[in-house]
């Protein structure tokens, strides 16, 4: 035994143990922008951001497809305390990324990140009040313990994207791709190519293929709704030129909210209107004669699943020039030279990419457990959107689905560090959502007609039907409950018996 007591074999186990007051899962714009919003709020707090991958990014680091980019504007999409000084209003995967390096350069963040750290589990000591953390490090096993867990990790599964069962694809002859696992190495100049699905991964694709691909083909078993934006907004600029700075960035981004607000209502209250809208403007930026009811007039309503966003109607564009062909009918096989349809028709290729979606994987998959007994995120409700019913000191930043990813993160990121910095004002070392006997009706998170939620439908915690239990994808709503919550409501505080213990 050592002179204090404790064995080598102790010692050894604490320096293998990394402690902070919060640890941060993922370091991409939900991760990121959670740090800033702690060391804002709660600067003698310590905290460390724990990230999979090599390099910061997440999404945009992972996915590397050609023509990679947001689906939602950039000003919406940066922090509202880091603004976006580029031109674009709908900016590329890889000025995206950089965006998030210099932003964590610039406050410090970057200092506070470990790499290459794959998170494995997790368990909560009421004893003690902290989370313990079963991490690889470098493919080595690594501990760490933190009195907070923040997941910024997503909302889908890495790894596995979906790939469905198409008969016959083993029998191809050419190169199978699926854009979640892209490879750098690809060379499809002068090659006809077959784009599986037509979302939004599809959609910014395809144009960008069509540069130096032979042909391109988009295979969609039905119609998606397409609307056109600009890369550069001439609107966005002028206020920029007329409000330079700061002031400009948040008047564009206050701009560009209500118009992505006022859209996502208008398709709502008004489903008709807006498919003629959309409709009318297919017909016009196609070759006349076009299809148009065939490939692009789906027979759901507008948001019923989400709409994808082609830049200056590219899409339309490669169309008309006869880069790009829309096949909509679904695969009976696959053979060594193509895709053959129900139809009978058939469309040879030399290159299939298989743009089929995702998978949806709440928490990052971590296991959870409390003083050692499991418990499934997908089994607990949701409250004000990133806390877990009954999960002590845990939040979680899950985006909208009708508006930028950001907005809501930002929400989500201040909403845990005011959480942080109540409980220290006043002693508290855990807190958690309480529903109890109250009964409460569910419905599920993500109120979309989408094939990926429906897939696994049951992936994701609950939301209820009452506030503040509702998930729901409002971001107006969201804002004024967020500016105006009482922060002690559904909530249940209390303090440990015991000292914390920290790593020595």
């Amino acid at each position: 035994m050592s002179g204090n007591g404790r064995s080598s074999e102790g010692q050894a186990a604490a320096e293998l143990t990394d402690y902070s007051d919060v640890l941060i899962i993922g370091a991409g714009i939900s991760g990121i922008g959670a740090a800033y919003r702690v060391q804002e709020k709660n600067p003698n707090t310590s905290y460390t951001v724990l990230e999979r991958r090599a390099r910061i990014g997440g999404t945009w680091d992972l996915h590397r497809y050609p023509g990679i980019r947001s689906d939602s504007d950039i000003f919406t999409l940066s922090y509202p305390f880091e603004p976006w000084t580029r031109p674009e209003n709908v900016a590329d995967g890889p000025d995206i990324r950089d965006y998030l390096v210099q932003t964590a350069e610039k406050h410090g963040i970057d200092k506070h990140i470990q790499f290459n750290t794959h998170v494995l589990s997790a368990d909560w000591d009421s004893t003690t009040d902290t989370w313990t953390v079963q991490a690889e490090q470098e493919g080595k096993p690594k501990t760490f313990r933190a009195r907070f867990l923040f997941f910024g990790t997503g909302y889908y599964d890495y790894d596995e994207p979906y790939q469905p069962e198409f008969p016959g694809l083993d029998e191809f002859s050419g190169e199978v791709v699926h854009p979640q696992h892209w490879p750098e190495s690809l060379d499809y100049e002068g090659k006809r190519i077959v784009v599986i699905g037509s979302g939004a991964t599809a959609v910014s694709m395809i144009p960008t293929l069509t540069e130096k691909a032979g042909h391109v083909t988009m295979l969609q078993r039905s119609p998606t709704y397409m609307l056109s934006t600009q890369r550069i907004n001439p609107v966005v600029q002028a206020i920029r030129k007329v409000l330079p700075g700061r002031i400009g960035y948040h008047v564009a981004r206050f701009y560009n909210t209500l118009f992505t607000v006022f859209v996502y209502g208008f398709a709502r209250v008004a489903p008709k209107l807006a498919r003629r809208f959309i409709r009318s403007k297919a017909i016009q930026n196609l070759p006349e004669g076009y299809p148009v009811d065939v490939h692009f007039n789906p027979r759901y309503d507008p948001w019923d699943q989400r709409l994808c966003a082609m830049l200056d109607y590219d899409f339309y564009k490669v169309i008309g020039e006869g880069r790009l062909d829309v096949v909509t009918d679904h695969i009976d096989h696959i053979d060594a030279e193509g895709v053959v349809l129900r139809s009978g028709e058939r469309i040879d290729a030399d290159v299939i990419i298989t743009a089929t979606g995702i998978q949806l994987q709440a928490l990052g998959g971590v296991a959870l457990s409390i003083d050692g007994e499991e418990f499934k995120p997908q089994d607990r409700f949701v409250y004000k959107e990133h806390m877990l019913e009954d999960v002590p000191n845990l939040a979680w930043c899950v985006g909208y689905i009708n508006a930028s990813w950001t907005l809501r993160a930002d929400l989500t990121a201040r909403a845990f560090a005011k959480l942080i910095s109540y409980m220290d004002a006043n002693g508290y070392t855990h807190a958690h959502p309480h529903l109890g006997e109250r009964p409460m009706g569910e419905k599920p998170a993500w109120n979309i007609n989408a094939g990926y939620v429906h897939r696994a439908a049951h992936a994701l915690p609950k939301s209820g039907t009452e506030r503040p239990w509702n998930v729901r994808h409002n971001y107006v709503l969201d804002a004024i409950d967020h500016r105006f919550d009482r922060i002690e409501e559904s909530m249940v505080f209390g303090r440990v018996s015991v000292p914390q213990a920290t790593a020595s």
